[in-house]
C-alpha cells in the first residue's frame, strides 16, 4: 500500500476509533475502573504517548534541516553568483511570491475564521508568550552564539547563520568545495531520516486522531473541513490565479499555455508529494515545452526546488490562524508581521520531501507564540493537501523560471507557443526522466 493510501486508512481508523471511544467513555461511569483503563491507559497513555513521541520527533529534525538545507542551497547560489542578474532576478521572484503566499494565507484565514467555533479545547492550560518589540526581534534575528541558537532552538538565527556559511564555503576555494561536498552528503543522510519519519507517520497520525477524537468528539471533523477547505481555496487561487498575473503582468506571455504545458508536471507532484522527486520532470518540461535556455532552467528549477514553497508558505499562514484560533488567541499585528517573516524564511529551509512543511510549522508557531501542539490538529488532513501544496510549488518554479528566462532574452517563444513541443515525453522517455 502507498504512502499515501496508509495516512489516509491510519486517518479513517484514528477518527473511527476516537469516536468510538469517545461515545464509549461518554456512557461510562467517571468511576469504574473500565473507564480508568479506556480514559487513562489507552486515550492518555498509549495513544497520547505515541502522538507526543511523533511531535517530539518533528521536532528534533527542524533544526539539522534548516541547517544543512539553507546551506546547501546558498551555496549552490553562490556559486552561480557570476550569473549575476539571473540570481539576482530569480531570488527576488521567489521571495516576492512566498510573502505574497504567505499573506494571502494568512488574509483568508482571518476573514474566513476556519478556527472559530471549535471550543473544546478552549480549557487547555496554555498562555501566550507576550510578544517582543519590532526592533528587538529584528536584532536577534543576527545570532551572537550559532550553537547556542541550534541548541535553542532560535531558528531566525539558524537561518542567518546557515546563510551566511553557506555563502563563505563559495568563496573558500578548495576547502569550501570539500565543506560543501560534506554537508551535500549530510544533506543526503538528513533526507532520509526524514523520509524515516514521513514513513512512521500513518502511525502517529493514528495515535493523534485516535486521542484528539476521543476526547473531542466525531463533530471535529467539520472543523477540519472548514480549514481543508479554505487551505485548498488559497491553494488553487495562488497557483492558478497569482502566478497567472505575475506571468501576465511581467511578461506578454499566456498564463494558459504554461498552465497547459504543466499538467504531467501536476500530475507527478501530486501523486510524489515532493518538489525533489518532481524535479528532473520539472526541468525538462521547463526546457522543452516553455523553451527557457538550459543556463537559466539549470539555475532556477533546481534553487526552486530548495527555496521556493510557496504552498507550504500558504499553509503555515492558514495553520498558524487555525490553530491561534482554535486555542481562543488573538494575533496582534507584530505577531502576524512575525508569521509572514519566519514563514517566509521556514518555506526556503523546507526540503523538498513529502509532508517537511509540517516540520518547519512547527518553528512558525514557536515565534508566534503558539503551541506546537496545535500541528496535531491538522495532521489528519495534511497528507492531501501535501499533494496540492507540491503542484503549487512546482508551478512557482516554472512560473519564475520563464519570467527570468524572459526579461534575460533567454527564452524561445516559438517553443514556448507551440502546444506540440516536446510531446515525446509523454511516453518512455517520461520513465526515463523520472528515473
Amino acid at each position: 500500500m502507498s504512502l499515501t493510501n496508509r495516512i489516509l486508512l491510519a486517518m479513517v481508523l484514528g477518527i473511527s476509533l476516537g469516536s468510538i471511544l469517545e461515545i464509549l467513555l461518554g456512557n461510562l461511569d467517571t468511576e469504574t475502573q473500565l473507564y480508568g483503563f479506556v480514559y487513562n491507559g489507552l486515550v492518555m497513555g498509549v495513544f497520547d504517548v505515541l502522538g507526543r513521541i511523533f511531535i517530539a520527533s518533528l521536532k528534533l529534525l527542524v533544526v539539522p534541516l534548516v541547517l544543512v538545507s539553507l546551506i546547501c542551497g546558498m551555496a549552490a547560489l553562490g556559486a552561480s553568483s557570476r550569473m549575476g542578474p539571473i540570481a539576482g532576478k530569480t531570488l527576488g521572484l521567489y521571495l516576492i511570491t512566498t510573502c505574497i503566499a504567505v499573506t494571502l494565507g494568512l488574509a483568508v484565514a482571518i476573514i474566513v475564521g476556519p478556527g472559530n467555533g471549535v471550543n473544546a479545547i478552549a480549557s487547555v492550560d496554555f498562555v501566550p508568550k507576550e510578544a517582543p518589540p519590532i526592533k528587538e526581534t529584528l536584532i536577534n534575528i543576527f545570532p551572537t552564539n550559532p550553537v547556542a541558537a541550534m541548541a535553542e532552538g532560535n531558528m531566525l538565527q539558524v537561518i542567518v547563520f546557515a546563510l551566511l556559511v553557506g555563502f563563505a564555503m563559495t568563496r573558500a576555494g578548495e576547502a569550501g568545495e570539500r565543506l560543501i561536498a560534506w554537508f551535500q552528503d549530510l544533506e543526503v543522510v538528513v533526507m532520509k531520516m526524514v523520509g524515516v519519519l514521513i514513513e512512521l507517520a500513518p502511525y502517529g497520525v493514528f495515535a493523534l486522531l485516535t486521542k484528539l477524537f476521543a476526547t473531542m468528539g466525531f463533530e471535529t471533523i467539520f472543523d477540519l473541513a472548514k480549514y481543508f477547505f479554505t487551505l485548498l481555496a488559497v491553494l488553487l487561487f495562488h497557483g492558478l490565479v497569482i502566478y497567472g498575473l505575475v506571468l501576465r503582468t511581467l511578461t506578454p506571455l499566456s498564463p494558459a499555455v504554461l498552465r497547459a504545458k504543466m499538467r504531467r508536471v501536476w500530475a507527478f507532484a501530486f501523486s510524489t508529494s515532493s518538489s525533489g522527486a518532481t524535479l528532473p520532470i520539472t526541468l525538462r518540461t521547463v526546457e522543452k515545452r516553455l523553451g527557457v535556455n538550459k543556463s537559466v532552467a539549470g539555475f532556477a528549477v533546481p534553487l526552486g526546488a530548495t527555496i521556493n514553497m510557496d504552498g507550504t508558505a500558504i499553509m503555515q499562514g492558514v495553520a498558524t490562524v487555525f490553530i491561534a484560533q482554535v486555542y481562543g488567541i488573538d494575533l496582534s499585528s507584530s505577531q502576524l508581521l512575525m508569521v509572514v517573516l519566519t514563514a517566509t524564511l521556514a518555506s526556503i529551509g523546507t526540503a523538498a520531501v513529502p509532508s517537511a512543511g509540517l516540520i518547519m510549522l512547527s518553528l512558525v508557531l514557536t515565534q508566534a507564540g503558539l503551541p506546537v501542539e496545535g500541528v496535531a490538529l491538522i495532521l489528519g488532513v495534511d497528507r492531501l493537501l501535501d499533494m496540492v501544496r507540491t503542484a503549487v510549488n512546482v508551478t512557482g518554479d516554472a512560473t519564475v523560471s520563464t519570467v527570468v528566462a524572459y526579461h534575460e532574452g533567454q527564452l524561445d517563444e516559438v517553443v514556448y507557443n507551440d502546444p506540440n513541443a516536446d510531446l515525446e515525453l509523454d511516453s518512455e522517455e517520461s520513465t526515463e526522466a523520472v528515473v
